[in-house]
């Protein structure tokens, strides 16, 4: 059975293109109405519903039925601002800016280039030979790929939405700093043996920026294919994340949370990154849950240093990565990666 196109989507597209500000406008307004509108909603959903206002499962319906539609709009919006922001910074555009850069300074552009370079786990082994053929050095590379996923549109706009501005910059802040130092160090190790030998003996290719003389509308076709190819991919873990959060928010003691995750067991951290490395997670389902930790007494450093573990260091990544990094490369990254986030984690839990 086939489905036809409704009627009007082809007419708001051709208005969209002839009038691609006016569409932003009126894009914004809407959202922000909506945005507004989604505290009282909820809050009227929970009280209409016949269960008692004070209740466990009360406390977690009302997190869940506020915070879902809260993280789809923000991550809508901020989604595809980024993909207008992609379109200027593709890939190809990325590895020309970087190729032949010295140490150093490339690490910060690394790193920086790393928020608005398009990224996900898949494309990490085909970016890496990119960057490999092109003559970036290995730990310019290595800066990208771990600002890349760590930093990047998802988490910032889910902390910025839960937490407020001075956690996403603090999480900004701090992921790039991991970033560029892990990737110095990486570098001055010179660990350019322990890349598989079908990646070193590959020939070093000339980086090219290509055209990119998009039109407005274009970009804002960039943005709302972002938005449809990210949502897809993650909005389920963005509801099993609610969820599980939802059900700490209101069923796991404070205390109990507190004296497994709080300033006072100095083995949080640790045990934080220890348990995060392998997880399969990524932002959009993690950061609900660390909403709720922190909400039931876990110190922030731990959790950060939990999020971070997760993101940086992701199993799918790591297995994928095995294909153009021997082990002890790969073990390298993990320690190199894992000490900065445990310096994170403790640094914090001593100073707030």
């Amino acid at each position: 059975m086939t489905f036809a196109m409704p009627a009007f989507l082809p007419s708001l597209h051709n208005w969209i293109r002839r009038h691609p500000r006016s569409f932003l406008l009126l894009g914004a307004l809407i959202w922000l109405g909506i945005y507004h509108s989604l505290a009282p909603l909820s809050a009227a959903v929970v009280a209409w519903l016949p269960i008692d206002r004070g209740s466990h499962l009360s406390h977690a319906l009302e997190f869940f039925l506020y915070d879902t539609p809260k993280i789809f709009l923000l991550l809508s919006g901020v989604v595809f601002f980024m993909g207008i922001v992609n379109s200027w910074f593709s890939p190809e555009r990325t590895r020309a800016l970087l190729a032949g850069r010295r140490e150093g300074l490339a690490n910060v552009m690394a790193a920086s280039l790393g928020i608005v370079t398009p990224f996900c786990s898949c494309s990490a082994v085909p970016l890496f030979i990119g960057f490999v053929q092109a003559g970036v050095p290995l730990g310019v590379t290595f800066s990208f790929l771990i600002a890349a996923p760590l930093v990047n549109e998802i988490a910032l706009t889910l902390l910025l939405g839960m937490f407020g501005w001075q956690i996403a910059a603090l999480y900004l802040g701090l992921g790039l700093t991991i970033a560029i130092i892990a990737g110095w160090i990486i570098g001055r190790l010179k660990m350019e043996t322990y890349l598989e030998d079908w990646v070193r003996d590959m020939p070093h290719i000339q980086a090219e920026a290509g055209d990119n003389a998009l039109t407005l509308t274009d970009r804002i076709d960039a943005g709302l294919a972002n938005v449809r190819a990210i949502i897809g991919r993650v909005w389920i873990y963005i509801i099993v994340g609610i969820a599980v959060g939802a059900l700490i928010h209101g069923y796991v003691p404070q205390d109990f949370m507190a004296s497994i995750m709080g300033k006072d067991a100095w083995w949080s951290v640790l045990l934080a990154v220890l348990v995060g490395i392998p997880m399969y997670a990524n932002a959009a389902g993690i950061i609900p849950i660390v909403q709720a930790l922190l909400a039931k007494g876990a110190a922030l450093g731990t959790v950060l240093a939990f999020m971070m573990s997760v993101i940086a260091l992701s199993l799918p990544e790591m297995i994928l990565l095995r294909n153009v990094l021997k082990p002890r490369l790969i073990a390298t990254f993990i320690a190199v990666v894992g000490t900065g986030i445990l310096i994170v984690g403790y640094i914090f839990n001593a100073v707030l």
